[in-house]
C-alpha cells in the first residue's frame, strides 16, 4: 500500500484512527495552476515546485495532481527528493534546484534528473560520470545576480563555455537566477537589476557560442507582479499552494490597477478533541504556570503540539475552530498536546474534529493567520509541517 492509500484508510476506514491529519484539496490545487497559467504566454513553460515534501503539504500527494494538471517542469530540492517522486513523474522533467556534491554525480547522472549547477567541481564530476556511462545529462547553469547563494559569477562564464565545448556530452539546458527582493518590497528596483543582469550573461554566453534552451527567473511573487521576468519558464511554489508570497505582493497587483490570480488554500489540518475536562477557578493550565483561570472553565486537550509544527509561540493567544466557533489556545503548547478553552462550545464531544488551518462554518485560520501570530511567514507555517502527519485528499464534489 503507498503513502496516500494508508492515509486515506487511516482516516476514511474508521473515521477515529487519526488524532489529527492534513487534507489536500485537489480542486484548489487545479484552480490555482490555472489561475497562473492564464498570466503566462503560450510558450512560456511552468514547472511545479514540489520541494520541502511540496512546501508541507505532501510530495506524494502533489505531484500527481501537478503532472496532470500539465506541468511541464517539476522542481525538487535535492536528488533525496526525486528519488521520493520519481515513479511519479515519468514523462516530466525534473529540475534540482537546490545544490548537489561531486560525490553525487554518479547517482545523479544515472537518474536522467536535470541539476542545478553552481560550481565547476560538481560539473567535471558530473561530465566525468557521463562519460564513463556515455550519458547526456542536461544541468541549469545558476548565475549569480544579487542574492549570493549559488550561482556562478560573470568573469567564470568563459571558462564555462569551455567545458560544454570540452564534455559535448553535457548540455546546457538552462540559465537561471533567483530574486533576493521581490516578494518583501512594491519596489522592485532591485528585482529589475538582477534581471538585467541574468539578460547579460545570457548574451556572455551566446557570444562565446553557448545558448541554454530555456531561461527562468521567475518565482511566484514575480509571476505574478513582473511579466517580464517570466522568461521560458516560471517556477511556481507558494502560490500554486494558494498562498500569497507576501502582502507586498497582494499590494503589488493592485497597485498596478489589474486583478491577480484568486489563490484557493490547498491545505487543512484538523485534530479531535483528546480529553475533556472541568477546571476550578484559581487552578493553573499547562507547563510554566502561565495560564491561571479566574472561573470556571471546561478544557480540551488536542493531540498535536510542536513536534506537529504546531508553533509554541501560538501559547496563550492562538485559537482553533470547534463548532464554527473560535477555542482560545491556553497554556503552552506542548510536545505532543495543546489545552484550548472550550468553555462557549456548545456539547463538546470526546473525538470530536477540530480545525487547527481552514475554514469550520464561517470562520477560518489560514496559514497567513498562523504566521501573524508566530512574527513568521506563511512558507514556514506549511512547510515544517511534519511528515509523520497522515496527509490524505479531501473528498469534493466534481468541478
Amino acid at each position: 500500500m503507498n503513502a496516500s492509500s494508508s492515509n486515506r484508510s487511516c482516516l476514511l476506514g474508521t473515521g477515529t484512527r487519526c488524532s489529527h491529519w492534513i487534507e489536500i484539496s485537489p480542486k484548489a490545487y487545479r484552480h490555482n495552476l490555472r489561475g497562473l497559467r492564464h498570466l503566462l504566454k503560450p510558450d512560456v513553460k511552468l514547472m511545479a515546485v514540489v520541494k520541502a515534501n511540496a512546501y508541507g503539504h505532501g510530495a506524494r500527494l502533489i505531484t500527481p495532481l501537478a503532472v496532470a494538471a500539465g506541468a511541464d517542469y517539476l522542481g525538487v530540492d535535492s536528488l533525496a527528493e526525486f528519488e521520493e517522486i520519481r515513479d511519479l513523474c515519468e514523462g516530466v522533467p525534473v529540475c534540482i534546484l537546490g545544490p548537489i556534491l561531486p560525490s553525487e554525480a554518479q547517482a545523479v547522472v544515472a537518474s536522467g534528473v536535470e541539476p542545478a549547477v553552481s560550481s565547476m567541481e560538481v560539473a567535471l564530476a558530473l561530465a566525468r560520470a557521463a562519460r564513463t556511462t556515455n550519458q547526456h545529462v542536461r544541468i541549469h547553469i545558476k548565475v549569480e545576480t544579487g542574492t549570493h547563494r549559488q550561482g556562478i559569477l560573470p568573469e567564470e562564464i568563459p571558462d564555462w563555455c569551455a567545458f560544454f565545448a570540452k564534455y559535448p556530452l553535457m548540455r546546457f539546458r538552462g540559465l537561471h537566477t533567483h530574486f533576493a527582493n521581490i516578494e518583501d518590497t512594491t519596489d522592485h528596483t532591485v528585482a529589475r537589476r538582477q534581471l538585467a543582469r541574468m539578460k547579460e550573461a545570457r548574451q556572455v554566453f551566446a557570444d562565446l557560442g553557448q545558448t541554454p534552451d530555456i531561461t527562468h527567473s521567475a518565482c511566484s511573487a514575480a509571476t505574478i507582479v513582473m511579466e517580464e521576468t517570466h522568461g521560458d519558464m516560471v517556477r511556481l511554489g507558494i502560490a500554486s499552494f494558494g498562498l500569497w508570497p507576501s502582502r507586498e505582493t497582494y499590494l503589488s497587483t493592485l497597485l498596478s490597477h489589474r486583478m491577480g490570480p484568486e489563490l484557493l488554500p490547498v491545505l487543512s489540518w484538523k485534530a479531535r478533541i483528546a480529553q475533556i475536562k472541568g477546571v476550578e477557578p484559581g487552578e493553573f493550565v499547562g507547563y510554566g504556570c502561565t495560564f491561571r483561570t479566574t472561573h470556571a472553565m471546561r478544557i480540551a486537550v488536542l493531540p498535536v503540539g510542536y513536534y506537529d509544527a504546531y508553533d509554541r509561540r501560538l501559547s496563550g493567544h492562538g485559537y482553533v475552530l470547534a463548532s464554527g466557533k473560535r477555542a482560545p489556545i491556553v497554556g503552552r503548547v506542548c510536545m505532543n498536546m495543546t489545552m484550548i478553552d472550550i468553555s462557549d462550545i456548545p456539547d463538546p464531544q470526546l473525538g470530536q474534529e477540530v480545525t487547527l488551518i481552514g475554514r469550520h462554518g464561517a470562520e477560518v485560520i489560514t496559514a497567513d493567520t498562523l504566521a501573524a501570530l508566530c512574527g513568521t511567514i506563511n512558507y514556514e507555517i506549511v512547510s515544517r509541517l511534519g511528515r509523520h502527519i497522515p496527509r490524505m485528499l479531501a473528498k469534493e464534489a466534481t468541478e
